[in-house]
């Protein structure tokens, strides 16, 4: 099974606040995914950064992704999100529109999501999150 990395732990990886590169490396059997539409994320934060910062995120996010299989939002992935999103808005436990396009994407693969954000994703009805640590 997968694990899908939600952009906080991307993030945070780069900040230095989480070690993303001892934490995926102690998982050698877990094969590594992100969502296209953390990819859009993460770049948003490069193109958002000036001069030097700029740079560096900009490298970091390179040497990241060069690491990962970027996984598409398909047909299949927008009925998932149409599922959940229609689930979630009519219960009023609605979260934000990136983080819901992870879940659908992990729920649509049978993969698990590792974020920081376990309050919105736990939610989501047999999502398997983890917290990294």
């Amino acid at each position: 099974m997968a694990i899908i990395l939600d952009a906080d732990v991307i993030i945070r990886g780069e900040k230095g606040t989480f070690d993303l590169q001892l934490w995926v490396a102690a998982r050698p059997d877990e094969q590594f995914e992100v969502a296209a539409v953390t990819v859009a994320e993460l770049w948003h934060g490069v193109e958002r950064a000036t001069g030097a910062h700029r740079a560096k995120r900009q490298h970091y996010l390179q040497t990241v992704l060069a690491s990962l299989p970027v996984i598409p939002y398909t047909e299949q992935t927008a009925y998932e999100h149409a599922r959940v999103w229609a689930k979630l808005k009519s219960s009023g436990k609605m979260f934000g529109y990136y983080d819901l396009i992870v879940a659908a994407t992990a729920l649509e693969r049978g993969s698990e999501v590792a974020t920081f954000n376990q309050r919105h994703f736990a939610q989501v009805k047999g999502l398997k999150v983890i917290e990294p640590k």
